[in-house]
């Protein structure tokens, strides 16, 4: 079965050309302790079976400088393809993106939510001010990630999905649904959000742990969520290396996590949704 990894982080050991500017001012702990640069996930993958993956801009670690995931795509075209962050508050934002995707060679971007110091308050995301970027995103059809914990500010994503809903929003780690309080509870939260068409969910280690942990009663969560969103608007992503596991551990942790979903579902989830979001993974590498 071909697999592609829809969400993983890559950290240069050059300082020099590649300087850490995390956004927040605050790099995460995994970046500095057991980070992987791009020759590493390279070979993570080979060693896992995974034929493409989505370089996920590590915020944390480069803000909005995108040139490490830029470079590597650039490259390994074969094999990786890139998802950078973008500020949709700045003036030209929606002029922005239509750079970054056209010239630069983003494939989607990704909004993280979550300890970063935009200077507005709120849901940010959702603010006027960001109306241009999420009618530009509409228009080019881009993926647009959306890290974030569903909660207060799922009210703010609804809003934001009604008035814009022929976009295209991946959301990372499901919204982080407290699966292990319970699945069956986090399963109709989830669930509920299959009404707005242009959202899609980013399944990782995050909601997949504890599905394995709770056993039998993860069906509580993955039945009403499969029967809202449907295979296709679900997609794998391993997080490596914020995920403490190997890239094969991780694969394996996904496989037995839906060791009883139909085959065609989880090809859906481990690579069609992948290629239907992103169409630069055209083909096998």
């Amino acid at each position: 079965m071909d697999i592609i990894d829809t969400h993983c982080h890559i950290i240069s050991d050059d300082t020099t050309r590649y300087p850490r500017a995390p956004l927040g001012g605050k790099q995460s702990g995994w970046a500095s302790t057991r980070p992987v640069t791009a020759d590493g996930m390279a070979a993570a993958m080979d060693e896992a079976g995974i034929s493409r993956s989505v370089l996920v801009q590590a915020t944390t670690a480069y803000g909005y400088d995108n040139s490490y995931v830029l470079d590597s795509r650039a490259q390994r075209s074969d094999r990786f393809i890139a998802v950078g962050t973008v500020d949709p508050l700045r003036p030209d934002a929606a002029d922005n993106l239509a750079k970054v995707v056209a010239d630069d060679g983003l494939s989607g971007v990704r909004l993280f939510t979550s300890g970063s110091t935009v200077p507005i308050q709120g849901e940010w995301f959702a603010a006027p001010e960001t109306y241009p970027f999420w009618e530009k995103a509409t228009d080019l059809g881009v993926t647009v990630c959306m890290q974030m914990r569903l909660g207060p500010a799922t009210a703010q994503l609804e809003e934001l999905l009604r008035r814009f809903p022929s976009v295209y929003v991946l959301l990372d780690h499901m919204g982080y649904p407290d699966v292990a309080a319970s699945p069956t509870g986090a399963g109709k939260e989830v669930a509920s959000l299959a009404q707005h068409p242009g959202l899609h969910l980013k399944l990782t280690h995050r909601t997949l742990e504890p599905l394995r942990d709770v056993g039998r009663e993860a069906a509580g969560f993955l039945e009403p969520v499969l029967a809202a969103f449907g295979a296709h608007r679900i997609a794998w992503g391993s997080n490596l290396p914020a995920a403490e596991q190997s890239l094969p551990e991780l694969l394996a942790l996904a496989q037995a996590v839906l060791i009883d979903v139909p085959q065609a579902d989880r090809e859906e989830i481990f690579a069609g949704t992948a290629r239907r979001l992103y169409p630069g993974l055209t083909g096998p590498a």
